[in-house]
């Protein structure tokens, strides 16, 4: 596969990813998940310990052709049904693609600080205790958990807003 066509489908994991996940949220909250996916495919892409943890099976490779692996790695968007249609001409959708491309092209700021973690606001999982968010928008809450696996609660680190 070429470059251009990778990326293309990056951005599209990404879009379906975010409109499944945060679709009907504001376009503030849509654009911290897509910051929190770019920060992943960061640190995936610098450290093969994050790459392991943030996309599992992932090759090594730039950030950017890991955001694939990073929105289908277990926990960050378990709520994507298996055979949901995907509506085109849906407004919200054509939203999710607009922040998919600004992410995948690196011009999406960063309102979550480096957050590398998320919940809904209305929800408080194990794993969130006795951490300190760095963001909240949209009724998302974002969190930077250590680095160091030992570091991490002996919980699931990952969750998913429905």
């Amino acid at each position: 596969m070429d470059r251009a066509m990778a990326t293309r489908q990056a951005a599209e994991t990404l879009a379906l990813a975010l409109w499944a996940a945060a679709g009907a949220r504001p376009v503030r909250a849509i654009e911290a998940l897509a910051s929190l996916v770019v920060n992943r495919a960061k640190l995936a892409a610098a450290d093969a310990a994050a790459r392991l943890r943030f996309a599992p099976g992932a090759e090594a490779a730039a950030w950017p052709h890991l955001l694939g692996p990073v929105c289908r790695a277990p926990f960050l968007f378990g709520c994507q049904p298996a055979g949901r249609a995907v509506p085109e001409g849906d407004p919200a959708l054509a939203i999710c693609r607009r922040i998919a491309a600004r992410a995948v092209a690196g011009s999406l700021p960063d309102p979550t600080e480096g957050a590398t973690h998320w919940h809904d606001a209305g929800e408080l999982p194990g794993w969130a205790l006795g951490q300190m968010p760095v963001a909240e928008t949209g009724g998302l809450v974002f969190y930077r958990l250590p680095a160091d696996p030992a570091a991490r609660p002996q919980r699931r680190a990952e969750t998913c807003a429905t």
